[in-house]
């Protein structure tokens, strides 16, 4: 680091001796425009090549510093990752930039019932250690010092430095929730807070099957049923001629609640999910899940509906998210809240090329919830293990995921095998990444093994927010369906329909025409349960789950609303208005968090 400083010092001291020389000579009264033109251009050109000098002198370090950490012997890095689907050493593409930049294989562990907790009695719980939310178990590793302090041995500033330089909000929010330490930062960074990310619960559906229905109108949940079980009249098989469904869930991501129901509320509502229940931004206001008459209980309906309707996929409960992601890729199921689940598994180049595909159809009575950009990063965390005999390596490589070449890479692939920035600055496929990107099943190249799906990165979690500013483009984003070169034409007849149908040339455009809510990005983090409400939580959770899926499966309204009368009584028994009035108080903490950003 000492050499760093000492080329910007010479650097510097260059750069005056010539701006010096230039104002001596500005001193001549007869001095032409021209010669003040020239004499400017020779100092911008003289600053263009001090910053230059400069850079190449930071990656210079920053190799020489990688150079020094590198094993020489492939390690495995265990990932312990809360937010995975996969278990396993992660392969493919993204296995081998690991192995060609750092050396290392990354052993990726998720977390099913009982894993936070033997891990956390084993004392270790791993290399990287990636967090699902920051609050109870979070700060339970926090308080006994299971995780690595950034700053010891000055390990954020030497192997983190970009970190350190470019995301310091999200370092302060983790240093202030931590007690003062600094033990890692929130996922979704955003470089400024004036915009919002891209709407996620875009209401997916099939378009082509819309179309050939005639486009009716959606204003409500009833309206959205009655057209899924049109279109199974007219699409009564999938690609593979299995039996199609309006949709299909899995139950891998159920956390408080059943993920699909309180996300459905979420995207009619717009209302955010908060503890037992979902809190609206807009009004502030928190709604237990078990509210009569609720969005949790009303959303919970749609799905019962659905499933009386035989419009439910009947695995959708013992499936795996894997099971789900196959129903969405053949077009087993029609409809997807989440745009992430939906056109990003459907839309293929083949699907497109037989004139099908899947975009946001929102009821038009839905209210979205957006959600703001946040510079303080969301409750997911990445952190080291306090245990872990490699924590430069493991910083260095959290670093390089946080960098615009690192953010892109985990999303698009390798650089300039899938993705390149052109003359212009602005970003673009190699037809490689296109293709990967629109089907995952694509096959890599250039020495890169696998499809593309195969080397997904497996840990699940983001540093920079899609949507916020890529600063090595010419003012584009991370989101592909925003860049200039894939926005400026339709990709397809059928999104042209789409385009000309709806006015708009990106799905985020057509959600922004709903009159959806947006939820601010604050500092505000979950408070920390009692032991005692802890055991309490646990119980009520297990309660509404079980049940939850029970009334989805009722096989008639009359049963339906006899499991969800049993629903409450047993939480009730169990503490739930417990947890109700702990999560009324974190309402509080959330709207002042809210009232501090306006």
């Amino acid at each position: 680091m000492k050499a760093k400083k000492i080329v910007a010092l010479l650097l510097t001291a260059a750069m005056t001796l010539s701006l010096v020389a230039c104002g001596g000579s500005n001193t001549a009264t007869s001095e032409t425009a021209a010669e003040t033109e020239a004499d400017t251009d020779s100092d911008d050109e003289t600053e263009a090549d001090a910053d230059t000098a400069e850079a190449d002198a930071d990656t210079e370090d920053e190799e020489d510093l990688l150079a020094d950490i590198i094993p020489e012997e492939t390690v495995t890095l265990d990932v312990f990752d809360q937010l995975a689907n996969y278990s396993g050493e992660q392969i493919g593409w993204f296995g081998q930039i690991m192995l060609e930049k750092f050396n290392v294989k990354l052993n990726i562990i998720p977390d099913p019932d009982g894993v936070y907790e033997t891990r956390m009695e084993s004392g270790n719980l791993g290399d990287i250690v990636i967090w699902g939310n920051d609050s109870d178990e979070y700060l339970q590793a926090v308080e006994k010092d299971m995780l690595y302090d950034w700053n010891e041995d000055d390990l954020l500033d030497e192997y983190g430095s970009y970190i350190k330089e470019n995301m310091p909000f999200a370092l302060e929010k983790n240093t202030n929730l931590s007690g003062g330490v600094t033990y890692g930062y929130g996922f979704d960074v955003a470089v400024d807070a004036n915009d919002t990310q891209d709407a996620m619960y875009t209401w997916d559906l099939r378009w082509d099957l819309y179309k050939e229905l005639g486009y009716p109108e959606i204003k409500t949940l009833d309206d959205m049923v009655n057209v899924l079980a049109q279109m199974k009249e007219i699409c009564p098989t999938d690609d593979n001629g299995k039996t199609t469904y309006g949709v299909s869930l899995f139950n891998d991501w159920d956390g408080d609640m059943v993920m699909f129901v309180k996300s459905t509320a979420s995207a009619y509502y717009g209302y955010d999910e908060f503890g037992f229940g979902l809190y609206d931004p807009e009004t502030q206001t928190y709604h237990p899940c078990l509210e009569e008459n609720g969005p949790y209980l009303t959303a919970l309906k749609f799905y019962n509906t659905l499933y009386q309707k035989g419009l439910l996929d009947p695995d959708s409960q013992t499936q795996k998210y894997d099971g789900m992601m196959e129903d969405y890729q053949n077009g087993t199921a029609f409809l997807n809240i989440f745009n992430f689940l939906g056109s990003a598994l459907y839309n293929t180049e083949a699907h497109a090329a037989d004139g099908k595909a899947m975009y946001p159809v929102p009821p038009t009575e839905a209210r979205p919830i957006i959600y703001g950009q946040n510079v303080y990063g969301g409750n997911r965390i990445w952190s080291i293990g306090a245990k872990t005999e490699y924590p430069e390596l493991c910083m260095a490589i959290l670093n390089w995921l946080s960098t615009p070449e690192g953010r892109m890479t985990l999303e698009y692939g390798p650089k300039d095998v899938c993705w390149y920035y052109g003359e212009d600055g602005k970003t673009y496929f190699t037809d490689l990444g296109r293709a990967a990107k629109l089907d995952g099943k694509t096959e890599m190249t250039d020495g890169y093994s696998g499809t593309f799906e195969d080397g997904n990165f497996k840990m699940n979690n983001t540093t920079w927010a899609l949507d916020t500013k890529n600063t090595d483009s010419n003012g584009e984003t991370y989101n592909y369906r925003k860049w200039a070169s894939f926005t400026e034409e339709p990709g397809s007849d059928i999104e042209a329909d789409w385009r000309d149908v709806t006015g708009c040339k990106t799905p985020d455009e057509r959600l922004k025409q709903s009159d959806y809510i947006v939820a601010p990005g604050t500092t505000y983090s979950g408070g920390v349960k009692s032991d005692e409400l802890q055991v309490v939580w646990n119980q009520v959770a297990t309660c509404i789950k079980d049940n939850s899926w029970k009334a989805i499966y009722a096989s008639s309204d009359d049963e339906f609303d006899s499991i969800v009368a049993d629903m409450i009584a047993q939480a009730n028994e169990y503490g739930y208005d417990q947890c109700v009035e702990f999560q009324e108080n974190e309402a509080k903490l959330r709207a002042a968090a809210e009232d501090a950003v306006k």
